[in-house]
């Protein structure tokens, strides 16, 4: 019977020193977390000195700089300790979102980060100024720990300040293409400025969500802000006259200019599946025309006929 055989894992030099050197790493780590949190106070207020006499932040008053150099100090040392920077960039998104409305700007953001590294790299220097040896190792294990927070800082804010800006941009955009329920039935979407692709596309989403829940049967779309429609835009147009037509709303444009009749005519777009009248007050009434209103003038309007259907 053949004796059974035993697999022998051995650790290699090179991984034995691996081994050793992190253990190096982490602790002179934790020997300068320790020292950090005895001198918290100092090295924070020194901290927030700093930040004013270099302008940033200047946003914020006096107070708010310090609180906020307090969670960042107490972050930035928690990283140091565990190498977890997941609560570090829940903080600074959190931060991002406080205070990019006030206009604080990236660069203000890594500069405080590269002022904290500063200053906590001079507080090394002077515990450590007698004896270089040490002072490099300790330099050796802080610098790419200080790097990835700085990063982790950076990334976080810019992440955020994208995020605000998308959602801005969005909010503008609806609002520069409101659609309007002015009858029963009837829907009005005025679009001013320039209509690219993008915003071709929203103004489609935003008037087929507005036909489904106000049960339209009838759009007028005035275009008379418009400067000008290239043939991408003059497509999606008919191809937005076709979407409303299948969920039951009659489409009235209104407001072509010469221009944008002329663009229409020498693209070749298909305008009969287009139902134009010149301007907004005409699209109104003939769109009360289709949906059954009846127009009293105003005269009779004052004896208390009104409007009827």
């Amino acid at each position: 019977m053949r004796p059974k055989l035993h697999r022998v894992t051995r650790v290699t030099a090179p991984s034995a020193a691996r081994d050793s050197r992190e253990a190096t790493t982490q602790a002179r780590l934790t020997e300068l977390v320790a020292h950090l949190r005895k001198h918290r106070t100092q090295l924070r207020e020194e901290w927030a000195r700093r930040i004013t006499e270099s302008r940033l932040l200047t946003a914020m008053t006096q107070e708010e700089i310090f609180a906020e150099a307090t969670a960042v100090y107490d972050n930035y040392v928690a990283v140091l300790e565990t190498g977890a920077v997941e609560a570090l960039q829940e903080y600074a998104r959190d931060l991002s979102e406080r205070i990019i409305p006030r206009g604080v700007e990236t660069h203000e953001v890594l500069g405080i980060v590269l002022l904290l590294r500063d200053v906590l790299a001079r507080s090394l220097f002077q515990k450590y100024q007698h004896d270089f040896s040490m002072l490099n190792k300790v330099l050796d294990a802080y610098e790419p720990a200080a790097n990835r927070i700085a990063n982790t800082v950076g990334v976080s804010f810019v992440q955020e300040r994208e995020r605000i800006i998308r959602e801005q941009q969005e909010a503008i955009r609806e609002l520069s293409t409101p659609v309007l329920q002015v009858l029963e039935g009837l829907l009005i979407l005025p679009i001013v400025g320039v209509i690219d692709p993008q915003r071709a596309r929203q103004l489609t989403e935003q008037l087929l969500r507005g036909i489904r829940a106000n049960r339209a049967k009838v759009v007028v779309i005035d275009i008379t802000g418009v400067p000008a429609v290239d043939s991408t835009v003059a497509n999606h147009l008919v191809q937005t006259v076709d979407a409303s037509r299948l969920m039951g709303a009659t489409v009235i444009v209104t407001g072509l200019s010469s221009e944008i009749a002329q663009t229409l005519v020498t693209i070749g777009v298909d305008l009969t599946k287009m139902k134009t009248v010149g301007d907004l007050q005409g699209g109104i009434e003939e769109a009360e025309r289709l949906l059954g209103y009846e127009m009293i003038r105003p005269d009779e309007f004052k004896k208390g006929k009104g409007v009827s259907r």
